[in-house]
C-alpha cells in the first residue's frame, strides 16, 4: 500500500480536533488549586490563559508567585484592566517580575495602545558583529 492510499483511507472525522487546518486544537487550562482557579478567574477575556501558556516557552521563572501577584493587582486594580495587561505581557513575551505592574501604568499614560513589537533578533538594539571582521587582515 502507498502513502497516498494510507491517507485515503484516515476518516477525517475521527480526528475532529486535529490541527490540520480543518480545526484548531488549543490546550485547555485546567486548574487544579484554589491559587490557579483565582488566577484563571481574572480572564474576562483571554489574556491571563494566554499568559500563562506563554510564560512556560519564554523561561519565565517563578509563575506561581507571579500569577499570586496578578490576583492581588487584580482585587486592586480590576480583572480586565489585568487581563488586559496579561494579554499583552504574553503577546510581548514579558514575563519579568515587575512587567505586569508596568504595562497597567503604561495603559494609563497613552491611551491608544499600539502595534507590539516583541523583541528578538530582527528589533535588537544590540551591535553587530561586523565590526569584527577587520579583526586579523
Amino acid at each position: 500500500m502507498s502513502v497516498a492510499e494510507a491517507v485515503d483511507r484516515i476518516a477525517h472525522a475521527h480526528y475532529p480536533d486535529h490541527p490540520d487546518g480543518r480545526s484548531i486544537h488549543q490546550p485547555r487550562l485546567q486548574p487544579r488549586s484554589e491559587a490557579e482557579i483565582a488566577f484563571v478567574g481574572i480572564g474576562i477575556g483571554t489574556g491571563a490563559g494566554r499568559w500563562l501558556k506563554e510564560a512556560g516557552p519564554v523561561g519565565a521563572t517563578r509563575i506561581r508567585a507571579k500569577m499570586a501577584r496578578a490576583v492581588e493587582l487584580a482585587t486592586v486594580l480590576g480583572n480586565d484592566r489585568v487581563d488586559q495587561a496579561l494579554g499583552l505581557a504574553a503577546t510581548a513575551g514579558r514575563s519579568a517580575d515587575e512587567d505586569l505592574l508596568s504595562i497597567p501604568g503604561h495603559i494609563a499614560d497613552i491611551k491608544p495602545v499600539g502595534e507590539v513589537v516583541r523583541a528578538d533578533e530582527a528589533h535588537s538594539v544590540q551591535n553587530g558583529t561586523i565590526g569584527w571582521q577587520a579583526l586579523g587582515h
